[in-house]
């Protein structure tokens, strides 16, 4: 599938970026590669392919949730910048 130059500027204010003349050019025979060769998959035979997961099969390595109780204000607040009775202080972002 050819990616006509248009089509690349269309993509490109999309995604408010700034191209240039010569970058354009290189999109389009790089775009178009990308697409001639997704057809070329789209027309692979996988009829006897078992369908699989991921290429590898893990378990979870992760450790079991469980609750601990908090350390408190004093220890989670001992190195904040700035503190409010039991609150971090920020600076406000929104007016």
């Amino acid at each position: 599938m050819k990616i006509s130059r248009q089509e690349v500027e269309n993509i490109a204010h999309l995604a408010r970026l700034e191209i240039d003349d010569q970058s354009k050019a290189s999109l389009c025979e790089q775009l178009s590669g990308i697409l001639d060769y997704m057809d070329k998959l789209a027309h692979v035979d996988v009829q006897n392919v078992k369908p699989v997961s991921g290429a590898a099969f893990m378990h979870n390595v992760l450790r079991e949730d469980a609750p601990h109780p908090s350390p408190g204000p004093d220890v989670t607040l001992a190195n904040a910048p700035k503190k409010d009775a039991n609150y971090y202080l920020v600076p406000r972002v929104v007016k």
